[in-house]
């Protein structure tokens, strides 16, 4: 029977400020031809239980990974055009970069590396240990065990109080916040802010601000897919439903209608955990 099967659990309490989610997934049958990664609040972490994984930003080759990570992007990544089947996918917070990942999340952001051009061996023994693993809880037991011990080894943050403060409150918000009026809460000047903020996390506050809007407006459409366009940019803040499909034809790649019709059926059964909060 085709379809495919998730399986979950709640995430560490140690590493909630880092993982936002964390779902072992496999087809049952021949996997999409294409599934767009859209943007989001989370770099997205991936390790395939079988064949690599192939991956492309529009207009470029496919390369293929075993273990991959990306950073925040303003553009839809396309994830197919290869036989795997199963892996584990971890959402993780722009602070977790530094702290999981040892580097800042702007110097991932826009691009996807094998997890062991970030991680080195240990990411090739990872790889191993859960293709190896004979259950799901197994999996995400390894995996919790190499994030608690890299958490623990890793020193202090070194983000600037201001950016990370910005961040948050951009991501509360939303997105619904302007440039100017977070820059003044801040106590800098506009310029000053979108290069210190940039500089950490790859995508100015302004393309921040839109993938929040943006990520908002896709987690309603997964949760209630027979959503009026029109209502929907009412809603978050869109001029009208023109305005609307623009940005999902820039950002996404396709219309949002066209986007259900082609992920709707893998994405029906489960929502996950920071979809679910975007509700809340």
């Amino acid at each position: 029977m085709a379809g495919m099967e998730h399986h979950t659990r709640a995430v560490h309490p140690a590493l909630r400020p880092y993982v936002g989610d964390v779902s072992g997934y496999a087809y049952h049958g021949d996997p999409p031809d294409l599934h767009r990664g859209l943007p989001s609040r989370y770099l997205t972490l991936v390790i395939t239980l079988d064949d690599p994984l192939g991956v492309a930003w529009p207009g470029r080759p496919v390369e293929k990974y075993d273990a991959l990570v990306g950073g925040l992007h303003s553009t839809a990544v396309h994830i197919g055009a290869t036989p795997s089947r199963a892996g584990i996918q971890l959402s993780l917070t722009p602070a977790a970069a530094r702290v999981l990942l040892g580097l800042p999340p702007g110097e991932l952001a826009s691009t996807v590396v094998g997890l062991d051009e970030v991680l080195g061996r240990p990411a090739r023994v990872l790889t191993e240990q859960l293709r190896e693993a004979p259950s799901w809880d197994e999996r995400m037991d390894l995996l919790e065990t190499l994030f608690l011990r890299r958490m623990a080894d890793t020193p202090a943050d070194e983000v600037r109080p201001e950016v990370g403060w910005a961040w948050r409150r951009l991501r509360d918000a939303g997105g619904a916040i302007g440039v100017q009026e977070l820059a003044k809460e801040v106590g800098w000047s506009r310029r000053h802010l979108t290069d210190r903020f940039t500089a950490e996390f790859g995508l100015p506050p302004k393309v921040a601000a839109r993938v929040l809007r943006f990520e908002r407006a896709v987690g309603r459409l997964r949760r209630q897919p027979a959503t009026r366009l029109a209502d929907l940019s009412a809603e978050f803040g869109y001029a009208d439903q023109a305005h609307l499909t623009r940005e999902w034809q820039a950002i996404a790649g396709c219309s949002p209608r066209q986007w259900l019709v082609e992920e709707l059926p893998n994405l029906q059964d489960f929502v996950p955990a920071w979809a679910e909060e975007l509700e809340a």
